[in-house]
């Protein structure tokens, strides 16, 4: 069935885009362009988003135009990815762990424990030696990396258990995103890892299909999952980012120039962003905390950390993943995670 979706769409949108467009190669291929994320329209992410677009906009005097696509019109993350592939849509905003199954490189995001803190994975993030590896390696598949958003530190919240240590994490239900990484990641700390939908999140916790899941702050409150979730616990097992990539044939096609225009306003749309999710997450800790009765808790995470070592170094080892992990570990392979 999903193919059939992703077919259907890009069809719709292509013939669409066909009727409303006379632009020559010759002037490039700004205009018209599909921009797509499965966030409502007060979440960061999208506040974001639109900065993108105005930017793009404003920088080429309104010769690139955007139309932006929330709430997951167009499919959900993996839809999207596939309609970037196609064309169907130029540009998508997805959690790197959605692209984890495109390509093997976007799995070091979900590798717990990786980065000591934000600092230091703002740090790598900055470093184009890394940058240029992780955004360019699917160029063979359909579309590259622009930048990413900060998508805060990915922390345990339970219905009604408190977990202090990864004793606590026996026969919990842990809703992860559907990726190898975080499958292992939660059955290297003991619990039963439930991949599924993000969408589907609220209603199983609510039913009690899933004990627990794993994500930002912002999660509580921006789709309600402090109501249904007693307990948030300060594991901070991961950063995973969220990728602003774009369809690399349409990418091409632009001039020299409106390819710049795109670049620089994704480093703007990333400053922005880092303003905007800050200010979130702050809002959302005291929300959720205040008015929906959602319980904090600092956790020892030296149980945790020892847990997951085999994961780095099965990762040290492998043939695709040695270097990359090398690259964001400083080159040492004997290095202790």
């Amino acid at each position: 069935m999903r193919k059939y979706f992703v077919l259907f769409v890009s069809v719709s949108i292509l013939l669409l885009l066909g009727a409303c467009s006379n632009a020559s190669s010759a002037s490039g291929d700004g205009h018209n362009m599909i921009l797509a994320h499965n966030h409502p329209t007060d979440h960061p992410v999208h506040k974001s988003l639109e900065k993108f677009k105005e930017e793009v906009e404003e920088r080429s005097d309104g010769e690139m135009t955007m139309t932006l696509y929330a709430n997951g019109q167009l499919g959900d993350e993996r839809e999207v990815i596939e309609l970037t592939q196609t064309g169907a849509v130029d540009v998508t905003k997805v959690s790197a762990g959605a692209l984890e199954s495109f390509r093997p490189e976007y799995s070091i995001f979900g590798l717990p424990y990786l980065f000591e803190d934000t600092d230091e994975f703002k740090e790598k993030m900055s470093d184009p030696e890394i940058t240029d590896v992780i955004y360019n390696s699917s160029e063979d598949i359909g579309f590259v990396g622009l930048t990413y958003f900060d998508a805060g530190s990915r922390s345990l919240y339970t219905r009604d258990r408190v977990v202090e240590d990864t004793e606590d994490m026996s026969g919990l239900k842990v809703r992860v995103q559907p990726s190898a990484t975080s499958v292992a990641m939660i059955e290297a700390l003991g619990g039963t890892p439930t991949p599924m939908a993000y969408g589907e999140v609220y209603t199983s916790l609510q039913s009690g299909i899933i004990d627990a899941a794993e994500n930002n702050l912002t999660s509580l409150v921006s789709s309600k999952h402090g109501e249904v979730a007693d307990h948030w616990m300060y594991t901070e097992h991961a950063i995973v980012p969220d990728m602003l990539i774009m369809n690399k044939q349409r990418l091409d096609r632009m001039t020299e120039e409106q390819r710049q225009i795109i670049h620089d306003s994704a480093e703007a749309a990333n400053a922005f962003h880092e303003v905007v999710w800050n200010e979130a997450t702050e809002a959302a800790a005291e929300e959720a905390q205040n008015e929906m009765g959602v319980e904090f808790h600092e956790v020892d995470k030296s149980s945790f950390i020892e847990s997951v070592q085999p994961l780095h170094d099965e990762m040290k080892a492998d043939e695709t993943m040695g270097p990359i992990y090398d690259l964001f570990k400083g080159g040492d392979s004997d290095e202790e995670s």
